[in-house]
């Protein structure tokens, strides 16, 4: 078991139920937790599995509006600009703004606890001594492939390679430590990779512990 403490100034985990203005959930999700760790390290022979999610600060709040717009470039004009060197590419948001509240969480720190497995694209020399010698290494360097984030890519997040000996102390009052924080996303199912579909799980703060039920398990539904 590998486990890392985060923070940040801000995040959202965004609830898929909220389709116009963004919501987050109260704790962050075990994808979003997973992120962080292939950030680090990622490889095709390697899988990540979030078993604990200890939250350490109180939740705070805050709401922002930004600004967004409402339509993406089409991946296929991308392709077809590609192939024929021609093609109006351009995105006008002066054209295509809107302004949008977003519920944020504020002043977050986690610490989270993985389990690393390998999967059936590993290769001959694979081996999950190696793989764990490569994230410590690594995290204890502050590297990583890309800058891990919060929900939301603008919302950058800092991690710390711990142990029992370095990890630090909860401030997680006493009444937020036993929630019940109802259907949560676990993760995207891609069995299907042209069309993926969303799990979910019973998500209970348990003594400030949020503990994921492996990806096969009963408690995990689609």
């Amino acid at each position: 078991m590998l486990s890392l403490e985060v923070s940040g100034d801000y995040a959202c985990f965004t609830r898929p139920e909220m389709k116009v203005e963004r919501v987050s959930y109260d704790v962050i999700t075990p994808s979003a937790a997973r992120a962080i760790f292939e950030a680090i390290l990622w490889k095709p022979g390697l899988q990540w599995q979030i078993r604990r999610i200890e939250v350490l600060e109180p939740l705070h709040w805050c709401t922002v509006r930004r600004n967004e717009v409402n339509s993406r470039i089409s991946v296929r004009n991308v392709q077809a600009a590609m192939k024929t060197n021609t093609g109006n590419l351009a995105q006008y948001t002066e054209e295509d703004r809107a302004q949008r509240a977003a519920l944020l969480l504020r002043d977050v720190r986690y610490r989270l606890h993985a389990e690393p497995t390998l999967t059936k694209k590993a290769a001959k020399g694979d081996s999950l001594a190696k793989f764990v010698a490569m994230f410590q290494r690594r995290a204890k360097r502050g590297q990583c492939f890309h800058q891990p984030y919060l929900g939301c890519r603008e919302f950058d997040c800092r991690f710390e390679l711990v142990d029992d000996n370095t990890a630090g102390e909860s401030k997680l009052p006493a009444q937020e430590r036993n929630r019940d924080l109802g259907w949560m996303l676990y993760d995207m199912d891609f069995t299907k990779t042209d069309d993926p579909s969303p799990l979910f799980f019973k998500a209970q703060l348990d003594d400030g512990v949020v503990h994921v039920p492996d990806a096969k398990s009963e408690q995990v539904r689609g």
